[in-house]
């Protein structure tokens, strides 16, 4: 391929990636708002009107957020890539440092300072402006400006080792270095399922084990019932950053953990925590989080065998404002404009992913329904959707592409027949 034929490729599916996004955004915020007016019918009973329009102001304000976000990224895709922002930083770095591995950690750290910065403002409004305007922001600056660092400071000691290892696969084990990094790279991920709950998190939020002993008692027992072995029940302090409520497991194999944001502990009761806990029971049970684990695996392999044709090949480079060093190593430059380029190429395949997710979905409900009543889990399902201003009429469509759960009435009837 040449090098021109590749940049007509790469700026026909930005184009297109661009304009379905745009278009997906549009439909969603037309069909939101078509919808505000009155609450679903299945829903009236159970969803005052204010919060179902509070819903729909949120989603239309996120998502034109998202769009303006999208704007700019493309601007700054572009910049970097066919504007040359890249080639000049490439060559500005290689002047400091000259060639060797010093180079390529300076290009990728740059790189990535870059575009934190530019996504900054962009966070900060999120959590400030848009959160703050309905309610959900918690979190205080002197907050959010410590969560900066420590993230920088956690990805800097974390990545720059695995950065490192890779780029030193690349450069000196040979034509099958793709293979050699896809197995450093599953052995990280698994590393860190293991690390995150009892290293990591801690480092952000606080964790203490649940004291409620009756809700205790409940979910121990269904921990039994359903044949669940797990290393405690903590509760995080979700709400020092967000009104938004969760639970979730972290951790992997004698390592598991069942977490409850306390902003869910406060608003659900204790027979539709029990129902929520036996959905993410069903995940586990039903093994949708190996599966997910051996497809992102499977996929990840694919994708660095990939790059490791396309690192050799000039018009990778070249079709992307890049003229590949002929004295230096050009392995850290492959790395960041593949990661540019992979969303462009792959968001056309987005419902892919969202289909096996809904089904697992669908899944785990009809396994929760099969341990607890089925009731307690719509009841439960509602208040979410209303605390957390999640649209009850969302754009099938935009829904296929972003969303990997079912929409609300879907689920729920779901959830009702199967009863």
């Amino acid at each position: 391929m040449s090098s021109f034929a590749f940049s007509v490729l790469f700026v026909s599916f930005l184009g297109l990636t661009v304009l379905l996004r745009f278009w997906l955004g549009s439909r969603h915020i037309r069909h939101v708002l078509a919808h505000r007016a009155a609450v679903p019918a299945e829903f009236a009973e159970k969803i005052p009107l204010y919060a179902h329009q509070k819903a729909a102001d949120y989603t239309v304000a996120r998502t034109k957020l998202g769009m303006i976000t999208l704007m700019v990224n493309t601007i700054v895709l572009i910049g970097f890539t066919l504007f040359g922002g890249l080639q000049w930083l490439s060559v500005s770095l290689f002047k400091l440092t000259g060639p060797g591995m010093g180079y390529q950690l300076a290009l990728l750290a740059s790189f990535g300072l870059i575009s934190a910065l530019i996504e900054l403002p962009f966070d900060y409004y999120k959590q400030f402006v848009l959160e703050e305007k309905f309610g959900f922001n918690k979190m205080t600056l002197r907050l959010f400006i410590t969560d900066l660092i420590k993230n920088t400071v956690v990805g800097v000691v974390i990545g720059l080792p695995l950065v490192w290892v890779i780029l030193t696969l690349m450069d000196k084990s040979g034509d099958l270095w793709w293979l050699y990094a896809w197995i450093v790279w599953i052995s990280f991920q698994l590393l860190m399922l293991v690390l995150y709950p009892t290293v990591i998190a801690p480092l952000f939020n606080k964790f203490t084990p649940l004291q409620d002993e009756s809700l205790r008692a409940r979910i121990e027992g269904l921990m039994q019932r359903v044949g669940f072995a797990s290393k405690g029940l903590f509760v995080m302090d979700g709400s020092k950053r967000s009104a938004h409520g969760n639970a979730y497991f972290s951790g992997f194999g004698a390592a598991k953990r069942i977490v409850f944001f306390d902003t869910l502990l406060a608003r659900l009761g204790p027979q539709e925590i029990e129902a929520v806990l036996a959905h993410e029971l069903g995940h586990f049970k039903l093994k949708h989080i190996v599966k997910r684990i051996v497809v992102m695996f499977a996929i990840s392999l694919a994708f660095l065998a990939l790059l490791g044709y396309l690192k050799t090949q000039v018009w990778f480079y070249t079709g992307l404002g890049v003229d590949p060093m002929l004295l230096g190593n050009n392995d850290a430059m492959a790395l960041i404009l593949f990661m540019l380029v992979l969303p462009v190429f792959t968001f056309v395949f987005s419902p892919l992913s969202s289909i096996t997710s809904r089904k697992h979905e669908f899944e785990a409900d009809a396994f929760a329904a099969q341990y607890t009543d089925a009731n307690d889990l719509v009841s439960a399902l509602v208040k979410l959707y209303e605390d957390n201003a999640s649209t009850l009429t969302p754009d099938p469509l935009h829904s296929a592409f972003y969303d990997s759960h079912p929409p609300a009435s879907v689920r729920i009837q779901h959830l009702l027949a199967s009863q």
